[in-house]
């Protein structure tokens, strides 16, 4: 029997190598190029795959959310994000009433929804500039939702796979990025507050 299992590992051990051989034959550049990626860029996908077993819905991976705070009502909280995305300084584009909608189109109530709008474009034109994919992430955008159970809750894209997940920004653009993230992440947490 022990001769069995000695075998028996001998064989897994064997095709692990073999596996890894090809692993790197095949793939091995593609390894060696993330070395040239942003430093937190690893930390950056191990948050987004942590989340994604974890939840097994890949835009729950994708995004930051708030609970909004017991007692607060949606006009109460819309205000607020009006409110704080002024005082920070970011340029309201537009909002998007989508539960009104829904609720027009169906002929009956449904779920509170509001899709806000923000955008520095002159960040947004050096994002741009850097790479014209950008343009599908503009502009930022944050929801405010009514859940199934009535809960009101904030959610906004997760800005860390756009500044961090490849290879490093150029500085300028990296750092208005940055910036931007700490409004939207500003405007979460307050809003979530009804802070003013």
């Amino acid at each position: 029997m022990f001769a069995f299992i000695r075998n028996l590992l001998a064989i897994i051990g064997l095709v692990a190598i073999g596996g890894a051989i090809y692993m790197y034959a095949n793939h091995g550049s593609a390894v060696s190029q993330f070395t040239d990626f942003d430093p937190k860029a690893a930390d950056t996908y191990k948050e987004m795959v942590d989340k994604l077993l974890e939840t097994g819905n890949p835009a729950e991976a994708t995004v930051w959310k708030a609970k909004v705070a017991d007692g607060l009502s949606f006009e109460e909280v819309d205000q607020s994000i009006k409110s704080v995305a002024s005082e920070l300084n970011i340029k309201d584009v537009g909002a998007l009433p989508l539960g009104d909608q829904v609720a027009a189109m169906q002929g009956k109530p449904w779920r509170k929804l509001k899709i806000y709008l923000f955008c520095n474009p002159l960040t947004a034109a050096k994002m741009i500039d850097f790479s014209d994919a950008y343009s599908a992430y503009l502009p930022c955008r944050i929801s405010l939702l009514e859940d199934k159970t009535g809960a009101l809750w904030l959610y906004t894209l997760n800005m860390d796979m756009m500044i961090h997940g490849g290879k490093p920004l150029p500085k300028e653009v990296k750092d208005e990025a940055i910036g931007v993230k700490k409004i939207m992440l500003g405007i979460l947490e307050r809003g979530s507050k009804g802070d003013f």
